[in-house]
């Protein structure tokens, strides 16, 4: 019986991979990329096996020797920009390539610290409500002109009146004053409340020109690389800033391909035309020679699950929920659909977030398919019912996922149809309209928070695409965020946790491992603990 059942896994992700397996896997987050701390590794090794592939362009010709005589790199991406404006990204995957522009007062470090950025000192009060901003002197825009005090105030402004649910950075309300000095080198931002996440959301207030309107077309930042040009739907290209006020990139040019079908990117890695891609399924490295590329390991740093709209029967029964959670063995998941890679999850927090993160709601749910049954029956649901799960065609390690539950659901009763849709319309259809059953995705933190994972699920949150309604978790989280006490918030912060876990509020499958494939030649790649790829640090060896 168990060995019919794996076998039935066995060929239809096989079948998947068939189809679909070539494709990039990512981290496609409706919402915000965020995350903080080291990356963890993945319980197997990531070793490349070596594959039949296409006979190497002779070494005179190669686009790879043309490219590093250039310095120059091409990045394959599985998905098109939903923004070029700082404050109005969403996709985790826009944030990852936008990382090189843009820049805050402050901004992450690859071991998880704050740095100084467009701001060279920062300071707090003893009582936490007035901070402190001197500007570097020397910062200047991709255009050339230098930033200002205004540019910097406009920035702030702009991101905490947002126009819309996205733009609009709900911590930053509890700025009461912004007071530049008389030389304009010096910025006093006073607070009606202390707060422990302020310099994390501060960094997500990009300074951008003021009153600049072209940053959908023509983006201007202040990061190591400039945008050059964009292509809908085929590639963006960046070039090394000159004039940056910190340790220069040493590219001379980043090329991004998008390459959305199943099979363009590890072909693309295959013939050449790509030096470096991020996010692969394990199925997909080994489709690339050790020849010619290394398989680096990291941590997503998200939260991979099947999402679930407990606006829609039957998901709006908890019992239901339950029995999903009963019914899908997540380590099954990890072995079956990514060869042992990913770290089980619980609830909507990573290990890479340290004292946040409650280990012990791992196995909260263990494979259980005869409870499982047992609280579908209590439900109404004897015979269990039909659903579907809604995935982004263009992320292979999300449809392999669907592809594996669907053989598990099939064992308490439930049949799912997997219905695989364009990143575009994933992202109006069902993180913005949310018009879905379920959905497999992966959400993270783009500011290095444990509010920015939990406060969407908050009844009133815009970008609560689950549609969670929790009494109790609207109280504790509003109660978190004005606690000022560390250890008091982060206690909260595990209620909030172990509240999703016990209503059951998504099926909590991984953090999936991060497997990116190099060229050889190309070095430098440093894993961040939040979802970026930070390309100043790359260079031809």
């Amino acid at each position: 019986m168990k060995r019919n059942f794996l076998a039935g896994i066995l060929a239809s992700v096989m079948g998947l991979s068939l189809l679909a397996g070539c494709g990039s896997g990512g981290k496609n987050t409706g919402a915000s990329a965020e995350t903080p701390a080291p990356t963890a590794t993945a319980a197997a090794p990531a070793t490349a096996a070596p594959q039949k592939t296409p006979a190497p362009l002779p070494e005179e010709d190669s686009p790879k020797t043309e490219r590093a005589l250039a310095n120059e790199i091409t990045i394959g991406i599985a998905q098109d920009f939903d923004s070029l404006d700082p404050h109005h990204m969403t996709a985790a995957g826009t944030k990852e390539v936008m990382f090189n522009v843009y820049e805050g007062l402050v901004k992450p470090s690859s071991d998880g610290e704050l740095i100084p950025a467009v701001a060279s000192e920062v300071s707090k009060s003893e009582d936490g409500l007035t901070y402190t901003f001197t500007l570097r002197p020397d910062v200047k825009f991709h255009n050339g002109d230098p930033v200002t005090m205004d540019d910097v105030v406009y920035s702030i402004e702009r991101r905490r009146n947002g126009e819309d649910a996205e733009a609009k950075l709900a911590a930053l309300d509890i700025i009461s004053s912004l007071t530049p000095d008389a030389d304009g080198r010096t910025l006093t931002v006073t607070l009606s409340e202390p707060s422990n996440e302020f310099l994390a959301y501060v960094m997500n207030a990009y300074i951008i020109p003021a009153e600049y309107s072209l940053l959908e077309t023509a983006p201007v930042g202040t990061g190591p690389y400039k945008f050059v040009s964009r292509a809908a739907q085929d590639n963006l290209v960046l070039e090394r800033f000159a004039d940056y006020w910190g340790t220069p990139g040493k590219l001379d040019k980043v090329t991004y391909k998008i390459l959305e079908n199943s099979e363009g990117l590890v072909l693309g890695l295959q013939s050449g035309a790509l030096d470096l891609v991020a996010h692969l399924a394990a199925d997909q490295t080994r489709q690339l020679s050790i020849a010619d590329f290394d398989i680096a390991q990291g941590s997503m740093n998200l939260v991979q699950a099947l999402y679930l709209n407990n606006a829609e029967k039957p998901f709006d029964d908890v019992r239901v929920r339950q029995a999903l959670c009963y019914a899908i063995d997540k380590q099954m998941v990890i072995d079956l659909a990514f060869d042992g890679y990913g770290i089980p999850l619980g609830t909507s927090m990573f290990p890479s977030f340290g004292k946040y993160y409650d280990q012990s709601l791992t196995d909260y749910y263990s494979y259980d398919p005869a409870a499982a049954k047992a609280l579908l029956a209590e439900a109404g649901y004897p015979d269990g019912f039909d659903m579907t799960i809604t995935v982004p065609s263009n992320y292979a390690p999300h449809v392999n996922t669907a592809e594996v539950l669907v053989e598990l659901l099939r064992e308490v009763g439930i049949n799912v149809t997997v219905l695989p849709v364009d990143w575009s319309t994933w992202l109006s259809d069902v993180y913005g309209a949310r018009q879905f059953q379920s959905t497999i995705t992966g959400l993270t933190s783009d500011n290095m928070t444990a509010r920015k994972l939990l406060e969407r699920f908050g009844s009133d949150a815009g970008n609560n695409f689950t549609n969670y309604s929790n009494e109790e978790y609207d109280r504790i989280l509003s109660e978190a965020i004005t606690e000022t006490d560390d250890a008091e918030q982060t206690a909260m912060y595990r209620l909030l946790e172990r509240n999703l876990t016990e209503n059951a509020a998504n099926v909590y499958l991984q953090d999936m491992a991060d497997l990116v494939a190099v060229r050889h030649g190309l070095t430098g790649l440093d894993f961040y603990p939040l979802y970026v790829l930070d390309v100043s640090t790359l260079y031809w060896a």
